[in-house]
């Protein structure tokens, strides 16, 4: 199907709005076509004899009635329509936004994203609504002006008709021309969106470093492309009113030639040549508004092949057909000869026949310079990506057979870059479960080490955190976040450098609320601070994509190796301050 097929397609479930909107659109066209009607009597009879005067007169005031009515039906209900269509289409998209890979995301910008969600969609809303709507409604009017056209005097009429071919051409060739220049205005406010996003989100180094001029700048050249962009487009529409009134008049100019002869030899009354002119005047206005039609249309289609494109965008991560539920997480986790790399290369490099065991209740340390491959690794466990080769099993179960909602159901998180959303301190921490008593939220934030501090706040656990839970402090972030982890009450656990960018304070709060969280689970943890990992059960040191060795802080230590090296660097930079020991 083609996009617009696609788009229209929305509205097969409004089918019952639609056919009351073409009755409506039909009670407008007779209402046209009949006053057009009525001027042949009213010169005819009604001025020079005084004939049916009552009866013409309430026949306009009916008509005038009928028209109004048939054209707020079809406009109220067609907009209904549309508004569907396009809340369907945005749900639609959304969704399917969200459930695509990190790879997706990674991909793509947010402004890129933003723009497909909110522009593009928006474009779509005025061809389904008004741009359908005037195709329908003025075509059934131009329908009626015709057949009172031919009525008439079908070889005038026909005079008249032979000029629409000199319409359908540029029509049509404005069209592309439209729908071409449409899909840069697009791309333009697509990137406009981008900047706005990326300055917004950072506006605290753009305001540190003073580059307040400069994404400004930025800004207004986007802005001034996009303008640009736009105006060719308002262009290319500007066009087309003076070349209908360019065909329309050539269409009078011969009409009436054809007309006044025809009146001459009798064959025509006044009353008849009037009405017939009068009726080709009123063509013009939907022929008018259906050339701006198909402008509209090719902006629409460009909109749609955009949002159905990112939507034939299928994750990288996809799930079986009928996949079951994954267990009760019991026994161990396997890495199995796992090969991973963000490209399509045949010969993965982030990580390279990674292979190791996790029994449950066990701690797992991560460690390796920056670019190793700990994060990428622990990303492969929720499958944020999947494995280009090996296998990950939990419990001898290959996760890739799984409903990945199982998988991740089992499965907390704590990063370093905490992610808040804006809205209550309550409502963070029972992120996912929204039946969950109040009490057991204050519960998971005692152990957090966040009641306190959560005390403090305005309305407490009612107060809202604003966006990224930008007024509270990082430590603050770290320990809501770790309240939710607890909350969720996962047997698996990854901490993502969870205190990496925490001052000694804040960090000494955060890493007992870390203890009561991995008490009884099987935690991954990628370590900055060597020294919170000294009670792991396991280290792996992870150089290049590959475990490079393994074993416990005091064995890793007295082999003089990598983390051995590591951790002397750590000790000299750092002090003693830096090397408590996690209990």
């Amino acid at each position: 199907m083609t996009p617009l097929q696609r788009l229209f397609g929305y509205a097969r479930p409004y089918r019952l709005r639609l056919a009351w909107a073409v009755a409506a659109m039909l009670l407008y066209a007779v209402g046209s076509a009949g006053l057009a009607y009525l001027i042949k009597p009213i010169l005819d009879r009604v001025l020079p004899q005084q004939q049916d005067l009552r009866f013409i007169a309430w026949a306009i005031v009916g008509l005038y009635f009928l028209k109004g009515i048939g054209s707020y039906l079809s406009s109220y209900w067609m907009a209904e329509v549309g508004q569907r269509v396009v809340m369907d289409v945005r749900t639609a998209l959304y969704r399917h936004i969200l459930g695509q890979s990190a790879g997706f995301f990674a991909r793509r910008s947010t402004g890129q994203l933003l723009a497909r969600v909110g522009h593009d969609v928006s474009q779509i809303q005025q061809a389904v609504s008004e741009t359908m709507g005037d195709l329908a409604r003025e075509s059934f009017a131009l329908l009626g002006y015709a057949a009172l056209l031919f009525y008439y005097d079908a070889k005038l009429a026909i005079v008249c008709g032979t000029l629409a071919p000199l319409i359908v051409y540029p029509l049509v060739t404005l069209g592309r021309r439209v729908r071409k220049t449409t899909h840069r205005s697009q791309e333009a406010y697509e990137q406009l969106s981008h900047l706005t996003v990326e300055a917004f989100t950072g506006h605290r180094i753009v305001k540190a470093f003073g580059m307040e001029a400069y994404e400004s700048n930025k800004f207004l050249r986007a802005s001034e492309i996009l303008y640009r962009t736009n105006m060719k487009v308002t262009a290319e529409l500007a066009a087309l009113p003076p070349m209908m009134e360019l065909i329309g008049g050539l269409g009078m100019a011969g009409a009436l030639w054809y007309g006044s002869r025809e009146i001459s030899l009798h064959r025509l009354t006044t009353g008849e040549f009037t009405s017939f002119i009068a009726a080709l005047f009123l063509m013009y206005g939907p022929a008018k508004k259906l050339s701006r039609v198909n402008a509209n249309l090719q902006q629409a289609m460009a909109a749609s092949e955009r949002i159905f494109g990112l939507m034939d965008a299928h994750t990288e991560v996809r799930e079986q057909a009928d996949a079951p539920p994954l267990r009760p997480f019991t026994a161990a986790i396997e890495f199995r000869d796992v090969s991973f790399d963000y490209d399509d290369r045949r010969e993965p490099s982030i990580l390279r026949g990674v292979s190791f065991t996790v029994r449950a209740g066990e701690m797992l340390a991560l460690v390796g310079r920056s670019g190793a491959g700990k994060t990428s690794l622990v990303n492969l466990l929720p499958r944020f990506y999947d494995v280009r080769g090996g296998a990950i099993l939990i419990d001898g179960v290959d996760i890739r057979d799984v409903a990945v909602a199982s998988l991740r159901a089992q499965i907390g998180m704590v990063t370093q870059e905490t992610v808040l959303f804006d809205d209550t301190v309550a409502n963070n921490i029972a992120y996912g479960l929204p039946s969950v008593s109040r009490s057991a939220v204050e519960a998971a934030a005692r152990a957090a080490n966040a009641h306190e501090f959560i005390g403090a706040l305005p309305q407490g656990y009612d107060t809202t955190i604003g966006e990224r839970g930008q007024r509270l402090s990082g430590g603050q972030r770290q320990r809501l976040a770790i309240a939710r982890a607890l909350l969720k009450n996962s047997p698996i656990l990854i901490l993502d450098e969870a205190t990496s960018s925490l001052d000694t304070e804040s960090e000494r709060l955060v890493q007992d609320a870390l203890a009561n969280l991995m008490r009884n689970r099987t935690s991954f943890v990628v370590a900055h601070r060597l020294s919170t990992i000294q009670r792991a059960d396991a280290i792996l040191v992870i150089d290049r994509g590959r475990i490079v060795e393994t074993g416990r802080h005091d064995d890793l230590l007295a082999r003089g190796g990598i983390y051995a090296g590591l951790y002397e660097r750590q000790l000299r930079g750092t002090g003693t301050e830096g090397l408590r020991i996690e209990n």
